[in-house]
């Protein structure tokens, strides 16, 4: 009976030190974002990066304040996808989406990044550089 009892223990043992393994390497590889801001007197300029990514098609959005912009689907490179948004002209003619000079309300915005379905896979608030 205790070799029993032993050897049970031991494949449970076993086993959650599998499952707790595998957790944090899940952990490692999950969906990350990155969000860079900027305000000055007269320009917004954001830009949201998400990595970890599977592999397809990604959009995003930006809210700050009562603001909300969104840019449309952008295929991932490799795990990757990068958005910019923008009110400098240069930027939006070059492929950054239109925002206001005053988009950018408090400080801070949170991104967005969204499957092609419209769900979520990640999110997160950054504080703004203001100069």
């Amino acid at each position: 009976m205790k070799t029993r009892m032993l050897k049970i223990s031991t494949l449970l043992g076993a086993a959650i030190i599998f499952f707790a393994t595998s957790l944090s390497a899940a952990d490692a590889n999950a969906a990350g974002i990155r969000i860079k801001c900027e305000k000055k007197s007269n320009r917004s300029s954001i830009s949201v990066d998400g990595r970890n990514l599977t592999p397809g098609s990604y959009s995003a959005v930006v809210k700050s304040g009562d603001n909300k912009a969104v840019a449309e689907l952008k295929s991932s490179t490799g795990d990757e996808v990068e958005f910019d948004f923008d009110s400098d002209k240069g930027d939006i003619v070059a492929g950054a989406v239109a925002i206001s000079p005053i988009f950018i309300q408090g400080g801070k915005v949170t991104g967005q990044i969204k499957d092609a379905d419209g769900f979520i896979i990640i999110e997160g608030t950054s504080s703004c550089r203001v100069r």
